[in-house]
Parts: C-alpha cells; structure tokens; sequence
C-alpha cells in the first residue's frame, strides 16, 4: 500500500519527500531504501521493538516500512489538463492515501505559486481539482451505468445508485469520503477509484517559530480537516532536513534544544501507517526482531502469508502473547509456563502489537 504527497508547487512537498526517503530517525535501526524514482520506502518507529529486544535476543531489529510516493505539483485548473495535471491525477489514482502538503510558514525567499501565503485557500484549490475530477469521472461512468441498467443488469443498477449519491455529494462541494454506504455499495465504490473517497492526512510544513502547529496559519487547516474528516500533522520539512544530516548523538542534542521527543518525521511515518489502515505484527524467530506490516483485520494465514508465501499456503497455526505479556513475565517460556502463550487457528484476526510464531506445513 502506497501513500502520495500532493501539493501546489512550493509547499516543500519534495523536501519532505526527501527526508522521509532519508529516514530522520537512527539509520542503524531504521532502514530505508529507494526502490525506484520518486518512489521511497519509509520506516514506522515502534518503541515495542526496543521493549522486545530488551527480553528477546536477537542481532538484528527490522521495522515495519510504509511506501511513499512524491507526486508531480499540482496548479489551478489541473482537472483541465493544466500543469502535470493529467500526470498528478494519474498519480494520484493509483495510491491508498493522500499525504497532502500544506504551507504553513511565512519566507519571502520561498515564492508562492498565489503570491499570499493562506493555507485554506491552498487546500481549497487542491481539494477543488481532485472534486472536479471526479465529477468528471462519474459524469463518463453514470451514462454507461444507465444504459446497461435498462437490460435490467443488477450490478449495474447498484453502481447508477452509487454513481448518483456520489455525484450529489461532490455537487455539494463535499469530498467522497465520509459518505455513509451500505457494505455493498462501499464496495463497489473502491472499484471506481474515486479521488476524494482517498483518506487524507495534511501534513503543515511550518516555521521553526511553530513546531507543534498551534500557529495562526495551521488553525483553519486544523479546522477544515475536522469538518471534512482527516488528520493534521505538523512539521517543518527544512528542521527536518537538517536533522537528517547530523549524527545521532548530536541530533539527539538539537533535539533536546528544541524542547522535542522525536522528530516529526518519526510522528508522520506512525500516522500514514495509521492513515492506511495498517497494523504490525512481530516476529523474533532466526535471530531477527522484525516488525511486518499487514492491513486491519487481516487474518492469521493472511499475515503469514506477508512474511512468506508457503506459511500462507501451509498455514497450520499460530502461537502469540503480546508486548505486555513479555514485559509482565520477561521471556518466552514464563509465558508459556503462565498459560499466556495463546494458540489460534485461521480464522484469528491479527491484532495489532500481537508477537507470533507461525507453524506451517508445505
């Protein structure tokens, strides 16, 4: 599952990009990597790691990792074609969540594409073209929907339904998501890949005058996201950069200075792990700490699938205690020996922070 950065050009989109791809946490236990151009792969810090490898021995510590991709900029009238707007909606079609960049910091050495720096305005006109885009996209599905109705088709009665609630929505000025369907048609709507019915997490690039985004400029983003449903991260994309260059320990210091816990890059990766409705799981097996990521609600062979495809296919059971447990009882056989080690079959539901060992057969 991918998450794409969008904004309007200048917002410090691809600065932030960039030190995501870099990681902004220690890299010795935290890797990343590139896999491709613009494509990045981001790690999730999670303090359960340290907590296991406290009781569990092990050489090395593998966190979960979440994609991003850095989509092209965006302009007034992309919906038209303007700009890299058929690329930026192409884009944008094809990932989970949209991690949207918004300027929040004054610096008359930083040229807005509007000239003023005002945030609402800015996440107005993004939200404006991914709505027109979508309406344009129902407007070619509606008609073809109708004409297959009339032969009675019932799926496709199901999607006129959906096609026109959708329509009614986005002609109200609203985005897709938070639209209320039934299980069938929810279903069916994942199927068109709608623009607006994409989570959203806004991301405030601040000033280093306003690193918890209590500032004057981040309120209404704060505001329109509560209206519209969605989450609000702050962060100042060039502190961030400058982090990213400095060892750890003198990192750790300017931390310190800036009265911080962690960087906000830390903060972001957690929420658009969040943002795409992810959980992680552990495994301490081959002498590897390692956290994978798997979709909520996934099921027990589903998750041993993520690790390998044959303890999918073979998948017998599972063995799991949580964090907690090993905290309580400090190892692995005390926790057998409390009757905390759980044994669960297929249809278990990996819960999320759950350390498992999987038993197959292939």
């Amino acid at each position: 599952m991918e998450a794409g950065i969008v904004g309007l050009p200048n917002v410090g989109k691809s600065m932030l990009f960039n030190a995501l791809t870099a990681a902004g946490v220690p890299t010795e236990n935290y890797p990343f990597c590139t896999i491709e151009p613009n494509v990045g792969v981001v790690p999730v810090p999670d303090e359960r790691l340290q907590i296991i490898a406290q009781h569990v021995k092990t050489k090395s510590i593998t966190p979960a990792t979440v994609r991003v991709v850095d989509i092209a900029g965006l302009v007034k009238g992309a919906s038209k074609g303007e700009g890299l707007g058929n690329q930026f909606l192409s884009h944008i079609r094809n990932v989970d969540a949209i991690l949207h960049v918004v300027r929040c910091f004054e610096d008359d050495d930083v040229a807005h594409v509007d000239v003023t720096v005002d945030p609402l305005r800015d996440v107005e006109v993004i939200e404006t073209e991914l709505l027109l885009a979508d309406l344009q996209s129902i407007d070619g599905a509606l008609g073809k929907a109708k004409r297959v109705a009339k032969t009675g088709d019932k799926e496709a009665k199901l999607r006129v339904e959906l096609l026109e609630v959708c329509s009614s929505r986005l002609n109200d000025a609203k985005p897709i998501r938070g639209l209320e369907l039934d299980p069938v048609h929810g279903k069916l709507l994942k199927s068109f890949g709608m623009l607006t019915a994409k989570p959203v997490l806004w991301v405030a690039n601040v000033d280093e005058s306003d690193l918890t985004g209590q500032g004057p400029l981040v309120r209404p983003v704060r505001d329109h996201a509560e209206q519209t449903g969605g989450m609000v991260v702050p962060v100042c994309a060039k502190l961030e950069s400058e982090l990213i260059e400095l060892d750890e320990a003198d990192r750790a210091e300017m931390l310190v200075d800036l009265g911080l816990a962690q960087p906000a890059l830390a903060v972001l990766s957690r929420a658009v792990h969040q943002l795409l409705g992810l959980h992680s799981f552990f495994t301490t097996r081959s002498a590897e700490l390692r956290a994978w990521t798997v979709r909520s609600g996934a099921t027990a062979p589903e998750a041993a699938g993520v690790i390998h495809s044959d303890f999918q296919r073979g998948f017998i059971r599972v063995e799991v205690y949580t964090v907690a447990d090993l905290q309580q009882y400090k190892d692995e056989h005390a926790i057998k020996a409390a009757g905390k080690l759980r044994v669960e079959g297929k249809d278990y539901v990996i819960q999320d922070g759950d350390v498992c060992h999987f038993l197959f057969n292939v």
